[in-house]
């Protein structure tokens, strides 16, 4: 009997043309409701999933005992219950290394925007607002030169600091474990968390989400920041507590904010939506043709190889295997 796959999205061409082989079934462009998930998984040896698909013990239960691998196209797999797929022998994989510049990149972008308030601005130039230049119109902050904390100092946080250092900022960092090799490549020093909200001007989070990084800025780290200072979240939504931040964004108590995911995704908090120094983008990190085409790429490798008999690219939990 043939492999089944399911394929929760409809993903770039490079992704499909490595599993043509096998009998795949694609739900669609958009998220599927929970019903109809349940009900396509019934059967399948592997199911390629993105991060809008909660994949949990209901989930692998319903494909039944033929389920081997749940390859996520993403780097994070929090919506994915790791614990419940290795007590089913079920393999999960990842797709981390293939989308770390271009997340880097879209962190720098919002670092940019949040701080020179281009939302701002172009709101109100195609609101037909804008009448003249301004001595004090739309001033912000200079990026150059300034000091950058990054929270979580992998791979992305470390490409972050790279493109940091062509714009003269130093570079300080937060971390589980000390990266000697990164601090001495990038010039970064290592501060505890407290301590880097205190000193920097721009805060960039990049800490995957766990028990532990849950809130992770939440209102007393962010009162512990600068009044000019930036926070720039590009990691997942609930590492950042977005009603505290909305009361600091309100209260002027930091600068300004770029964010790329939310808590509730697709759902942001209501009254970020009201504020203008906060810069908001539909979680588009990796939303290059190139990034998301090698995602799509090394996720149908992870489902390939473990189909195959063989260890995956990237497993989560290898104990699975």
């Amino acid at each position: 009997m043939p492999n089944k796959i399911l394929i929760t999205r409809e993903i770039p061409d490079k992704g499909m043309a490595l599993l043509e082989n096998f009998d795949t079934k694609v739900l669609g462009e958009g998220v599927p409701e929970r019903s109809e998930l349940l009900e396509a998984v019934e059967g399948v040896s592997a199911v390629l999933s993105t991060v809008t698909e909660k994949m949990d013990a209901e989930v692998m239960d319903a494909a039944g005992e033929d389920l081997k691998v749940i390859a996520n196209m993403a780097v994070g797999y929090d919506n994915v219950d790791v614990d419940a797929a290795t007590e089913r022998n079920i393999v999960v994989a990842n797709t981390p290394g293939v989308l770390d510049e271009t997340t880097a990149d879209t962190a720098f972008m919002l670092l940019l925007a949040a701080a020179r308030r281009l939302g701002e601005g172009e709101r109100m130039l195609r609101a037909g607002k804008w009448d003249a230049w301004g001595p004090k119109q739309l001033i912000g902050p200079d990026v150059f030169g300034k000091k950058l904390g990054i929270v979580g100092f992998g791979r992305i946080g470390q490409a972050v600091a790279k493109r940091a250092r062509g714009f003269g900022m130093g570079i300080f960092y937060n971390a589980r474990s000390r990266k000697k090799d990164a601090e001495k490549e990038l010039d970064a020093r290592r501060l505890d968390l407290d301590e880097l909200l205190r000193e920097c001007d721009f805060v960039s989070v990049h800490t995957p989400l766990s028990d532990e990084t849950h809130h992770l800025v939440g209102e007393r780290e962010l009162s512990l920041m600068k009044p000019e200072a930036v926070l720039v979240n590009t990691s997942r939504g609930p590492v950042v507590d977005e009603a505290a931040l909305a009361d600091a964004l309100e209260s002027k108590r930091i600068f300004a904010a770029g964010l790329d995911v939310y808590e509730e995704e697709p759902s942001v908090h209501p009254r970020l939506l009201e504020l203008e120094n906060v810069v908001l983008a539909p979680h588009i990190g990796s939303a290059s043709i190139e990034t998301r085409g090698k995602m799509a790429e090394l996720a149908a490798k992870n489902i390939a190889a473990v189909l195959r008999g063989e260890t995956p690219p990237n497993p989560v939990n290898p104990e699975a295997l």
